[in-house]
């Protein structure tokens, strides 16, 4: 059912551009989504479209928004558990165990993050997107930890532009095959389509690929392995296993980047999203969350540690 459009007026006693004045009225509208609907002529002034962003409103100006029909979702929430390590009226913060897809793929039709999370706050359909509501950021299917995901398109907007600004601190555990060559460093290589393998990432040169930053930090130790600390200055897929499988050590059970063979008796990759700090909206400091390591993880370390 298409919604009944909307009509607002400039009371404000002065000019102002009409982006700035719907972000002004239209709380739960991100940015995006108002330019949008501008560009598309859906905003009419005194019955007139207008089309640009920074067309200036002058005071008594009447705002007509023709919002379009909603697009439908095929997505059927599902009665999955949740283990929700924060949650408020902008955003929830989920600790994604391995083994779970983030949203509907190839392959993977149900039982994923975005399923589960409808299944527990219906409200979430369609913020930032039909196929992927609520989502800010991913994981990959067998890394656990730290996900986060917002309730409104106010919030997703606010949140995704710290993860396109860098401006967020993610911080992982790896467990990886042999040593890295120094104890800590920064890896900054290019990450783009493998070009023999086009389902997956590879390492390429910087005019091939989209630049790439991460961090490393050796927390422990073993004879075979090392238990790294790892921070990502950038979001690309894969990056972290293909930085580290760049530096020749892989993260142990990685079957895509890493041995055929596992070093060690693990059926998931050790690799988990340890921390993340991020402001969020209303606030102005940074508010950080975590995620205990797996048992399984748990139970690899002290096998290692008792060997």
């Amino acid at each position: 059912m298409k919604p009944e459009p909307m009509i607002i007026q400039n009371r404000s006693g002065h000019e102002i551009r009409l982006d700035k004045f719907l972000a002004q009225t239209l709380d739960d509208f991100s940015r995006s989504r108002i330019q949008k609907l501008i560009s598309a002529g859906r905003v009419s002034a005194d019955g007139f479209p207008v089309y640009k962003k920074a067309e200036l409103i002058s005071p008594g100006t009447e705002i007509e928004i023709d919002f379009p029909p909603p697009e439908e979702s095929d997505l059927q929430p599902e009665d999955i558990p949740l283990e929700i390590l924060f949650e408020n009226q902008d955003c929830i913060v989920v600790n994604k165990p391995a083994g779970m897809v983030v949203h509907p793929a190839l392959g993977h039709p149900t039982g994923t993050l975005v399923q589960a999370v409808l299944g527990y706050l219906p409200e979430i359909e369609g913020v930032g997107g039909v196929r992927r509501p609520g989502l800010v950021h991913r994981l990959d299917q067998d890394t656990s930890g730290v996900i986060l995901l917002a309730k409104n398109d106010r919030a997703h907007q606010f949140l995704q532009d710290q993860f396109r600004d860098r401006q967020v601190d993610k911080t992982y555990l790896a467990l990886v095959d042999s040593r890295p060559p120094t104890a800590k460093g920064r890896i900054e290589v290019a990450i783009g389509r493998d070009p023999k393998h086009r389902q997956r990432m590879a390492a390429v040169p910087d005019q091939s690929g989209k630049p790439a930053v991460s961090e490393f930090y050796t927390l422990e130790n073993f004879p075979h392995h090392t238990l790294l600390k790892v921070s990502i200055l950038s979001g690309r897929t894969h990056q972290i296993r293909v930085h580290l499988a760049f530096l020749g050590c892989p993260v142990v059970g990685d079957s895509v980047y890493g041995r055929n063979k596992p070093s060690l008796d693990i059926s998931r990759q050790f690799l988990h999203a340890q921390r993340l700090s991020i402001t969020l909206p209303g606030e102005e400091e940074k508010h950080t969350f975590e995620a205990p390591l797996p048992a399984e993880l748990k139970e690899l370390l002290e096998a290692l540690r008792n060997t």
